[in-house]
C-alpha cells in the first residue's frame, strides 16, 4: 500500500519540514523522504508515532479501517482549512 501523501499531509498539517518531522520521530531526514516517497515502508509502530506527534490520529484510525487515501487526504486538507477560515470570519467582523 502507498500511503506517502497520507504521511506528507499529516506533516503539513503541522507546518513542520521533513527535518522537522524526522527530529520529532528521532530518525534521519532521508528517511523521512523515503516514506513520503513511498521508497521504503514504514512499521505500523512508525505509522502510529507519526499520527501521534502530527496529532493525526484520525487519519491512523481511517487508514486502518480501510478508508481510501483519496478520503483521508480530503479529511486531512479540510481540517486544515477549518482554523484558517474561522480566522477570515474572525477578520472580517472587526473591518
Amino acid at each position: 500500500m502507498q500511503y506517502g501523501s497520507i504521511l506528507k499531509a499529516c506533516r503539513e498539517r503541522v507546518g513542520w519540514n521533513q527535518e522537522e518531522m524526522a527530529h520529532q520521530l528521532m530518525i534521519n531526514q532521508s528517511d523521512v523522504s523515503k516514506f513520503e516517497n513511498n521508497a521504503k515502508e514504514p512499521p505500523m509502530s512508525l505509522f502510529q508515532k507519526w499520527a501521534t506527534v502530527t496529532q493525526s490520529q484520525d487519519v491512523l484510525v481511517a487508514f486502518i479501517a480501510g478508508m481510501d487515501g483519496i478520503t483521508i487526504l480530503a479529511n486531512v486538507l479540510t481540517t486544515m482549512a477549518t482554523p484558517i477560515i474561522g480566522f477570515i470570519n474572525l477578520l472580517g467582523g472587526m473591518l
